[in-house]
Parts: C-alpha cells; structure tokens; sequence
C-alpha cells in the first residue's frame, strides 16, 4: 500500500507541490514501498533513502509539510498511508505522540543503537540525528574559548547577546533543560539577568544572529550547531559564509557534571502503518553505521549512534560533550519554560 493507492493522485502531487516537492513518480504495484510524512526538507533526507532503497530494494515516497503533519494524520485517521514520522526537535516528536499519531515499538535492533536518552521511554519516537544549542562568539571580539550556560547572566556580557525569540522551540528546549538540572527558581533568576544582558529584543533566527554578530551589533548568541555548516557551505547565498567565518563555536556546560544541551531529529512509527514490515526495515537502517554517517554528514549533526564519527564539516565546530539528560525529562518541563519566558518578559528585551 503507497501514497498513490490511498490517496487521489491529484491531492497527493498538489500536496507536494505546495509543500515544495516532487514525489515519486507511481510505483509497480508488486515493488514493497515505506510511506514517508517528513518535516524535514526533501533534498536533506533523499540521499540516506536513497542508500535505503540500494540496500533493501524497498522504495521510499515522501510528502514534505511544513506545518500540521501532526493533524493531517489524525485527520486520515485508519485510512492514513503515513509508515514513518521525520521530523526535527523534541516538541514536535512529542507533539506527533501527544496527539496519538504514533504507536509504541520495542525493537531490539533500534534500542541497542539508540541511547536511552534519545528515544521516547514508551517507544514513541526515536532520535536518530544530534545537534548542540551552543554559544556563537565574535572571533575578533570575544578571547573566551570555554563558556557554561551561567556565564550568559554575566553583566559584563551587557548589552552583548542576541538571540531568537525566546519562546521558539530551540530556546524552550534549552530553557526547559536548564530547569530539569537546576529547578524553576534558579533558572529563573538565571533568565532574567540574561534578559538584562541582551543587545535588543530577540528576534531573527538562528542565522541572523550570525549576521548580527558579524554586524558588530552584538559578541554572542545562542545558535544550533548545523546552522554553522549550512552557512560554511551556502553556494546560493555566498554571503552567508561570512557570517559563519566571523563566529566560533563555543560549547557551554550546564554544570560541572553537565555537558552541552542537545536537541535531535527523530523518527516515529506512524499508529496505522500499512507497510509496518517495510516501516520497520527503513526505522532500523535509520539506526544504522552507514546511514548515520550519511545522514548526519547531510544536515551537519552529530550521529547519535556511539562510534560513528561525525562528518569533517561538523568536526571542525568543536567537541561536543552532550549532557545525558533524557529527552523526556525536557518535553516534561517545556510548559514550565514557556511560561517562565513569558513571566519574565524575555522577549521584550533589556529594560533599558
């Protein structure tokens, strides 16, 4: 069962052009297929399927949104085609459970590769790709090579941090693993004189950050790890490489037993898969060497698989030294982070 025999061929090509991609072309009916619903972008997940279908002969097709894949599945309800969930960040791999589109799975294979941390406790999700919410530094302005997470409440540091907003759900991940190591009132405290130490009002993404930073409008900011890499090697917007040579890479520590906070992109086994054996083998190649190695190297992220080394872009960051605070004890304390950003008027800026 595919994606052309569930759905009309119509709504399926319209959808993946409004989305922005292009699915197979119809497969022979006798050839086994694994339906994928994908938040990430087609041409980020196409060369890891691509060694997929080498190896096992199983075909892949993608539907690529940008919002509400979540409720697109609920909504196809028994009927849906949906075999596996793609997505990135913690909130929408709990999202994709909170809402019952996934089923539970307890495979042997996929455990014994995927450190606890990174899967769901119940088996919902799975991370299969790391990346590091870390410090971007001036490289003229900033001599520190080494950070914590603390030091960003600093007040020599006034004036000087710009970031996203806070309530995006990088910053609340980040947010809600501080207060999973250090507690609500700590890390509040901790927030307000980071409100106090920032340049403006948050705002951007990631990588105007490093725009601003190259700008001179301010020495730090909070950015994932693979932004660096997609600006290192952006051919269609050439400047973005200077704005990746103007920061370095700093990895801050929670605290002394703590390492960097992580956040990843996981995979899910959609609740009604109607090619769960296909599902299964695409979920375990997944879990892989090889297409760790592949596609952490696509998307410029660490592999989460122990012993896989990292591509030579995402090696170049830095060492990262994750902290091993499971993943469900973050989604666990999201609510609370967001409510502390908005307590604290995080996203108004510095009082004066």
């Amino acid at each position: 069962m595919n994606l052309q025999s569930m759905l009309p061929r119509k709504a399926v090509f319209a959808a993946a052009a409004v989305a922005g991609t292009v699915l197979a072309a119809p497969l022979a009916l006798a050839q086994e297929t694994v339906n994928i619903y994908s938040y990430r972008q087609p041409d980020l997940i196409k060369p890891v399927l691509d060694a997929f279908t080498e190896e096992t002969g199983i075909a892949t097709e993608v539907l690529f949104l940008d919002k509400g894949l979540e409720d697109r599945i609920a909504a196809e309800g028994t009927n849906s085609p949906a075999d596996v969930i793609l997505t990135v960040d913690i909130a929408r791999l709990q999202a994709a459970k909170d809402k019952g589109v996934t089923q539970a799975l307890d495979d042997e294979t996929i455990n014994a590769n995927i450190p606890a941390e990174y899967r769901d406790e119940e088996g919902h999700w799975f991370g299969v790709t790391r990346r590091g919410r870390v410090i971007w530094a001036s490289k003229d302005r900033v001599t520190e090579d080494a950070m914590s997470y603390a030091d960003l409440a600093d007040p020599k540091w006034k004036g000087k941090i710009c970031i996203r907003s806070g309530q995006h759900d990088y910053n609340i991940a980040l947010f809600a693993s501080l207060i999973a190591n250090w507690g609500e009132a700590e890390t509040e405290e901790w927030m307000k004189g980071f409100k106090e130490n920032l340049a403006r009002a948050p705002d951007g993404n990631d990588r105007g950050q490093a725009q601003n930073i190259m700008a001179g409008e301010c020495d730090l900011a909070l950015g994932n790890t693979y932004y660096v890499g997609l600006m290192m090697n952006n051919e269609e917007e050439p400047e973005q490489k200077d704005w990746a040579d103007a920061i370095k890479v700093i990895f801050p520590t929670i605290d002394e037993d703590s390492g960097t906070h992580v956040n990843v992109s996981g995979m899910a086994l959609a609740k009604n898969a109607p090619n769960r054996d296909e599902a299964l083998e695409l979920m375990r190649f997944l879990a892989s060497d090889a297409a760790q190695e592949i596609y952490a190297a696509q998307v410029y992220e660490y592999p989460v698989k122990e012993g896989v080394e990292a591509s030579a872009d995402v090696q170049s960051f830095g060492e990262l030294n994750a902290d091993t605070l499971p993943l469900t004890e973050i989604a666990k304390n999201r609510r609370a982070a967001s409510e502390m950003v908005d307590r604290v008027g995080l996203d108004d800026g510095p009082s004066s």
